[in-house]
């Protein structure tokens, strides 16, 4: 609304643009004080706060002049600003599979980990030392996936729950992608996948709770608008409702059969080590 609802949407974007890629950049700069450079030296929060702040201070220096330049001939309407997040979106997408990796990763060989640590020391303990090679496994299954699997998933994500634009797509990959960071500064074994289209959520049901409330104000001012059929007001919803019923009911339905399967499996397995111990 900062920038696509205001009367010089050019003005605002360049105001707006580039304090949204410093964002991006100082959380960024944040995670990696705080969890890539912990093994060269011990940072505090308060540290990398202020490492965060200073890189998000330079790459905002750094990207006013940038797209100032970009912005230069473009015409006052939505379809010019697209132009001017096709690098903070390239950049974000980026920030995002980055997160992906540092989470998604960890979540897939944790028990493969806990299994090696075993196998060669013969006891459990909590702390697990991971061998690269195991890290390299789950990187190359992912990225196996991504070509197997990701092109459905990308379109579903991409434009069947809501329609996307440059904008509205950087907003969902920050807010994933600063979401997942957190999570995996804290430990938390989140799905990206489901923070990811959250996201997606947050950003359509917004723009039907702004369509409905302009459409309120217009109603005051033009009363016959109020006899728009049922029809075309349900086709005016922004977010598909049948995408966003079948996510929510694959997330409250994914954990428990997961975990049921899990203990099916674990019992026939010791049942048959059992057997023929």
């Amino acid at each position: 609304s900062c920038i696509v609802y205001q009367d010089d949407k050019i003005a605002a974007a360049r105001r707006w643009v580039p304090f949204l890629v410093g964002i991006m950049g100082g959380a960024f700069a944040i995670y990696l004080s705080l969890k890539g450079l912990k093994k060269i030296m011990k940072i505090d929060f308060s540290s990398a706060l202020m490492i965060g702040l200073g890189v998000g201070l330079l790459i905002w220096l750094v990207m006013v002049p940038v797209i100032r330049k970009q912005s230069q001939g473009l015409e006052n309407r939505n379809k010019s600003l697209k132009k001017l997040f096709g690098i903070p979106l390239v950049v974000s997408a980026a920030l995002l599979s980055f997160a992906h990796g540092a989470n998604d990763v960890a979540n897939a060989v944790g028990p493969l980990a806990a299994i090696v640590q075993a196998s060669a020391s013969g006891v459990f303990t909590d702390a697990v030392s991971i061998p690269l090679w195991v890290m390299a496994i789950g990187a190359l299954g992912i990225t196996f996936g991504l070509f197997l699997f990701g092109p459905k998933l990308i379109r579903m994500v991409g434009g069947q729950i809501t329609k996307l634009n440059p904008m509205r797509a950087y907003c969902v990959a920050l807010s994933a992608a600063i979401t997942v960071i957190v999570a995996s500064w804290l430990g938390l074994p989140v799905s990206s996948t489901h923070i990811a289209v959250g996201g997606v959520f947050g950003v359509g049901f917004f723009r039907e709770w702004d369509a409905q409330r302009r459409m309120k104000s217009a109603l005051i001012s033009i009363p016959e608008a109020s006899k728009q059929p049922k029809e075309e007001r349900r086709r005016r919803k922004l977010v598909r409702r049948s995408h966003f019923l079948t996510i929510i009911a694959a997330w409250i339905i994914t954990v428990p059969a997961s975990a049921i399967l899990s203990a099916g499996i674990f019992l026939g397995i010791n049942a048959y080590m059992g057997g023929a111990g």
